[in-house]
């Protein structure tokens, strides 16, 4: 039995649509879609984004308050995540590195700083938006 295998349907709805979409998706958008599958209330959504977060399925990005599917869900050791925003078209790309996620680990424990979090957005245009305005 995978990981996968253990979500609730409602979560299952969720992560479907995450994984769907051509760009990240805020709760109540999700709520939109999911309607007709019997979603009624914000709470609905939130409860599964919250285990789906936590199981490291989906993301949340902070600047836009709003979330993706994981690219490598399957690859739970990925300590540090970052993320590419392209302001023009909604394009998030996932990166993980595992080098530099031991050397911002080891920049923070050094400073006696306990991390809970660590999120990093970068935001601009992507390739393809960069191409096409050339």
């Amino acid at each position: 039995m995978t990981a996968r295998d253990a979500l609730t349907k409602n979560q299952l709805c969720v992560l479907e649509k995450l994984e769907a979409s051509s760009g990240p998706l805020s709760a109540y958008m999700l709520l939109d879609q999911l309607r007709e599958r019997g979603f009624r209330a914000p709470l609905q959504v939130y409860r599964a984004l919250d285990t789906l977060v936590k199981s490291g399925f989906v993301h949340r990005l902070e600047s836009l308050n709003s979330f993706v599917a994981c690219a490598e869900p399957h690859d739970h050791s990925h300590s540090m995540t970052a993320f590419a925003i392209c302001d023009n078209c909604g394009q998030v790309t996932e990166m993980s590195d595992h080098d530099v996620g031991h050397r911002l680990d080891e920049w923070v424990r050094s400073t006696g700083f306990a991390a809970k979090k660590a999120v990093i957005e970068f935001r601009g245009v992507c390739a393809k938006c960069r191409a096409e305005a050339a």
